[in-house]
């Protein structure tokens, strides 16, 4: 194998991974900003995975080629809706946010399984015939070397959650929206006594990440499981949380912290095909994922700082 198709192949499978894994920190960075901490990422991902993946079973046959991509919006219309569970448990019953979010995820598979069981008859999906296959850019990948490595069968995904993170980074520091968005994390009381709807602009936080975390599962059920079982949603929410701490609450952050994680997932996978990684067990590059994401959290969550409401619950009266 020589350096261009290694490289290839390297780049090609870290942006499959990342993907989902950027969309989904960039909500979580959203809901955190609005001084919600939202732990319940990976239950998110899983309805979102969940419910992409039926409906491109489902409909695959009337919309052909376009079935991922509205099995995309379909996700992330269910993760909004599954975060209002959370978002109603913080903002009106001021509960504790780490729970809230533990219950989502608790939640989340069993229910999921629970339907699957109930629409199929059994406890997995069948593989989707509609996917987010691999892509040629046209004439960028026509260029020696450079197009050989990152344009030609490439994710699209990728580059699209790529573009997202400058589009959210804007968004959420360039922007009246963004500006108050920030505010109530920051000082709530503050940004009530200028007129800012506190509740409001948490609940917009929170239905963000869910939102956005339905697209990452969906992304994550039609690009690298392409079916739904117990198994396909275990830990990307997780990682996609490290992502977010590691990138320090920014959208452009967490896309570069999500393309170091998801370079290290994608190991687990191509090692064997790699010279230098094709000694290595497999069970070590299976696991490297996880163990980053431990050290990563133990090396830099004390030293990141969170917006100062972050996980504080808003009392209007105080």
């Amino acid at each position: 194998m020589n350096l261009v198709t290694m490289l290839s192949l390297l780049v090609s499978s870290m942006l499959i991974y990342a993907a989902p894994l950027i969309f989904t920190s960039i909500g979580g960075a959203y809901s955190e900003h609005a001084g919600v901490v939202n732990v319940g990422l990976e239950g998110i991902m899983v309805m979102g995975a969940f419910s992409g993946v039926v409906f491109n079973l489902t409909f695959a046959d009337s919309f052909g080629s376009a079935t991922p991509w509205l099995a995309l919006l379909v996700g992330g219309l269910v993760g909004l809706l599954f975060s209002i569970i959370h978002a109603v448990a913080t903002i009106n019953f001021r509960a504790d946010h780490v729970v809230s979010g533990t219950v989502l995820n608790l939640m989340a598979p069993a229910l999921a399984i629970f339907l699957v069981k109930a629409f199929y008859g059994k406890g997995q999906t069948d593989n989707i015939q509609q996917s987010f296959g691999k892509f040629n850019f046209p004439i960028l990948s026509d260029i020696p070397v450079i197009g050989d490595i990152f344009f030609k069968h490439t994710s699209i995904m990728g580059y699209l959650a790529v573009a997202f993170s400058f589009l959210a980074w804007f968004i959420m520091f360039k922007t009246k929206f963004g500006l108050r968005l920030r505010s109530v994390g920051e000082h709530p009381q503050a940004a009530d006594t200028l007129g800012i709807n506190v509740y409001l602009m948490r609940y917009y936080g929170v239905l963000i990440s869910g939102f956005l975390g339905g697209i990452g599962g969906a992304i994550y059920a039609q690009s690298i499981s392409v079916n739904f079982a117990a198994t396909t949603i275990i830990g990307p929410g997780f990682i996609a949380l490290a992502a977010m701490i590691f990138g320090k609450w920014s959208p452009i952050g967490a896309m570069l912290s999500s393309l170091f994680f998801g370079l290290s997932q994608s190991l687990a996978v191509i090692g064997g095909q790699l010279p230098f990684l094709s000694k290595v067990p497999t069970v070590y590059l299976q696991i490297a994922p996880y163990v980053l994401t431990i050290v990563v959290l133990a090396a830099f969550f004390g030293k990141a700082v969170a917006p100062k409401a972050d996980g504080i619950n808003y009392i209007k009266s105080k």
